[in-house]
């Protein structure tokens, strides 16, 4: 499981040039799912995720969490985080989880983050997304 997430001002998905979710000040988190990824690691990645300390306190210091400043989540499938470039010049996708189990275990993502109390929004699982944001920093991470 691949999750990059981005420390935004805001952050929203249109699908077929509507508004379908939006969040305010938070994080965006990308989310690639990939073959042999369990319940455990969307858990484990979801209580990291919500935990980390990067947002800035009073000293302008990435001391506080999500949770902390009360932040949104904007959570969006994409399964191109598990494209292998190693080889050629076109992505291999053989590491991908197949969409049935990838859009379970994203469910259970969203389920879990929102069990920390976070406002969560997300995108459509396959769909064809616009996905907007303004990055705050920028901050980005990849969790892996």
């Amino acid at each position: 499981m691949k999750i990059l997430i981005q420390r935004v001002k805001c952050a929203g998905v249109n699908i077929s040039s509507e508004v379908y979710s939006a969040i305010n000040k938070g994080v965006l988190a990308l989310i690639g799912i990939e073959k042999g990824d369990t319940i455990e690691q969307v858990e484990k990645m979801a209580k990291k995720i919500v935990n980390l300390r990067i947002f800035p306190d009073e000293n302008g210091k990435m001391n506080r969490s999500l949770i902390n400043i009360n932040g949104e989540m904007l959570i969006v499938s994409q399964f191109t985080l598990c494209g292998d470039c190693k080889k050629g010049t076109r992505p291999s996708f053989d590491k991908s989880a197949p969409a049935e189990i990838a859009n379970n275990l994203y469910e259970e993502f969203i389920k879990e983050v929102q069990s920390y109390g976070i406002k969560t929004e997300h995108g459509k699982f396959g769909a064809m997304m616009d996905v907007s944001l303004i990055n705050d920093g920028p901050v980005t991470f990849m969790i892996e």
